[in-house]
């Protein structure tokens, strides 16, 4: 399990980062200043580092300095402030990417996994999970990819994502509700027939269907990736 320290001084912020980090099988490691964000660094040895710039006493530059006099964790740094020079001077101190608020979560999502993946930062549970295969069917996660019966398939992040997030749970049921929660994410203010569109063209790809597996629909509750057991 991947572990994310993140060092920033709103409380506002820490929370919506644990929410999304934690939704994503990571463990959270909150610090509200520089030197507890180091004194974390050197006991709870995260594989990442969130580092806002704009900290309390010791800023966020030079906590970063530090942190690469001890370590060779990456670190994101985020900030309100957009001048070009903060952003060249944080990459110049050892950063490996800066995002500038306010921003989405989703996309602190996407930037943690990118460089967790350039850092080589896999735990053998993570490479393990990058592919799921069955008969006739391969879910690449470190591609986004999708191959069935030998022909890749053409699939939007959404449609990927809820197919990977159902194959990963094999024979659980979901119910829409949570299919939105755990897909579409806490600010997501769809309804339900937004679930039911995408599994209709996830099913229109996947055809014609296997005995092995299929995507199957439970009645008056939601659906499940229904495994075959042998």
């Amino acid at each position: 399990m991947y572990k994310i320290l993140a060092i920033d001084d709103d409380a506002h912020i820490r929370e919506l980062l644990r929410l999304y980090i934690e939704k994503e099988g990571y463990e959270f490691v909150p610090a509200a200043n520089g030197l507890e964000g180091l004194e974390k660094l050197e006991s709870a040895k995260p594989d990442l580092v969130l580092l806002d710039l704009m900290l309390p006493g010791i800023d966020g530059l030079e906590v970063c300095k530090r942190i690469h006099q001890k370590s060779d964790v990456p670190v994101i740094m985020l900030t309100a402030k957009g001048e070009v020079f903060d952003r060249v001077l944080g990459l110049e101190l050892g950063a490996d990417d800066y995002i500038v608020k306010p921003f989405e979560p989703k996309e602190i999502i996407a930037r943690i996994k990118a460089v967790l993946r350039r850092s080589g930062g896999h735990s053998k549970t993570e490479s393990a999970e990058t592919k799921l295969v069955f008969e006739g069917l391969e879910i690449d996660v470190s591609s986004y990819s999708v191959v069935f019966n030998e022909e890749e398939l053409q699939m939007p992040p959404k449609e990927f994502e809820l197919l990977h997030f159902l194959a990963s749970n094999p024979n659980k049921v979901f119910t829409r509700e949570q299919l939105l929660e755990q897909v579409w994410g806490f600010d997501f203010f769809g309804d339900s027939r937004t679930v039911d569109v995408h599994v209709k063209r996830i099913r229109e790809k996947l055809m014609p269907e296997t005995k092995e597996w299929q995507l199957h629909t439970v009645w008056g509750v939601g659906y499940k990736f229904e495994v075959k057991k042998k």
